[in-house]
């Protein structure tokens, strides 16, 4: 009926969407004005006044000052108030879980690391999981109530379908059919699972080498090889949420892998995973190979054969970028994305030195040319994509003025 509160078109869903557009403009821009406001939203005068006091009443934005400097009065400045809402985040690897918390301006205010030593922690999942939380939250000063929404990042996937976790047989203890429903009962607050390499993308499409873009792939290597696809401007999970574990991938150069599910492991991670790096770096003759975990040896090997100029150096450097290439060729052709992100410390240490190689050989080797960057988002990015996940839905939440 028209004229009903709620419709599209009312004063109330017009003031809702007003006063959305102003606070994704102070997230943006961070301090505004509210002369500044009203010209990026072409409001008025009067109706950006009116939108500020409605906000600043509800608690969602604060006057924080006064523009110095500059011709005329000074004029009050306004930002989101960061006490909000709050988010959680948890990156979860066979060695620690990681938790964060932000505010609604996504600034971090809270990090707890909690080791879990593999096959010997006798602590169940479910409290490692709200051991980490409760960490962070204390950290920030707050209580687990204040948190509106937590997202935990894994890797593999739970099957939408059994509720299992899939294709991540190293993380011990994830794997019991009841344990969403253990958490879920566990913690106050709604949460949400996806794949720790769907969480990178996701940082990367937020704050990253990928923002404005709707169609990418990520390809990740660091404690495993892993892909994230994005189409549409979507993540694609797939049918059991295994789209994009292309460490399975039958590639060239590598002897077939059978039951990859039990080996943890297929054709591409065995070609170009991070433990592949130190092996191939000893065929090659290269001496001082790091001793001490594969991820961290890959990772300092390749940033510096991206430095050095000697041969076994440049054979190292040239010989990953074909092997990285083998497998994304066949991403590539089967998705033609518009852009190919490479993300994880055995990736982004090579820098532009390895992505041109990588970027030469798909063009030899692909006949569609994405073009190819590196990622920006380095300091935990699972992290901060479990953290982005969470804050979209809170902001949605706490920012709706309609209700």
């Amino acid at each position: 009926m028209a004229g009903t509160a709620g419709t599209p078109g009312t004063p109330r869903v017009l003031r809702a969407m007003n006063d959305r557009a102003a606070l994704d403009l102070l997230l943006e821009h961070g301090q505004l004005s509210r002369t500044r406001i009203g010209k990026l939203t072409g409001l008025s005068k009067p109706t950006a006044s009116q939108l500020l006091a409605r906000l600043e009443a509800a608690g969602l934005v604060l006057a924080t000052g006064t523009t110095e400097g500059r011709p005329g009065p000074n004029a009050q400045l306004y930002e989101v108030n960061p006490a909000a809402g709050y988010a959680a985040g948890l990156d979860v690897t066979p060695q620690r879980i990681l938790a964060a918390v932000a505010d609604i301006t996504g600034r971090t205010v809270g990090r707890h690391e909690l080791p879990t030593p593999g096959r010997r922690t006798g602590t169940p999942v479910v409290q490692q999981v709200t051991d980490a939380l409760d960490g962070a939250v204390k950290a920030a000063g707050l209580a687990r109530d204040d948190i509106h929404r937590l997202v935990i990042g894994t890797p593999g996937a739970f099957d939408p379908t059994t509720g299992r976790l899939r294709y991540a047989s190293h993380l011990p203890g994830w794997h019991s059919p009841t344990l969403l429903d253990e958490l879920a009962a566990a913690l106050p607050m709604p949460f949400e699972y996806e794949n720790d390499v769907n969480l990178v993308a996701l940082a990367e499409q937020r704050l990253g080498a990928a923002r404005d873009h709707t169609d990418f792939v990520l390809l990740w290597n660091q404690e495993g090889l892993g892909a994230a696809l994005v189409l549409g401007g979507r993540l694609h999970r797939g049918w059991t949420g295994g789209a994009g574990e292309v460490g399975f991938l039958p590639v060239p150069g590598t002897p077939l892998v059978r039951q990859v599910t039990k080996a943890n492991s297929g054709g591409y991670q065995e070609l170009a995973g991070s433990q592949a790096v130190p092996r191939l770096a000893r065929e090659l003759g290269i001496e001082d190979i790091p001793v001490g975990p594969y991820t961290e040896a890959a990772a300092h090997l390749v940033g510096r054969a991206a430095e050095r100029d000697d041969e076994p150096h440049r054979r190292l450097l040239r010989t990953y970028a074909t092997r990285l290439a083998t497998g994304l060729a066949s991403l590539v052709s089967v998705l033609d994305p518009e852009l190919v992100v490479l993300s994880g410390a055995s990736l982004t240490s090579g820098g532009e030195t390895l992505r041109a190689l990588v970027q030469a050989e798909l063009e030899e080797l692909a006949a569609s040319r994405p073009r190819l960057v590196v990622g920006d988002v380095r300091e935990h990015p699972v992290l901060r994509g479990a953290l982005e996940s969470a804050l979209a839905t809170t902001r949605d939440e706490v920012f709706d003025t309609s209700r």
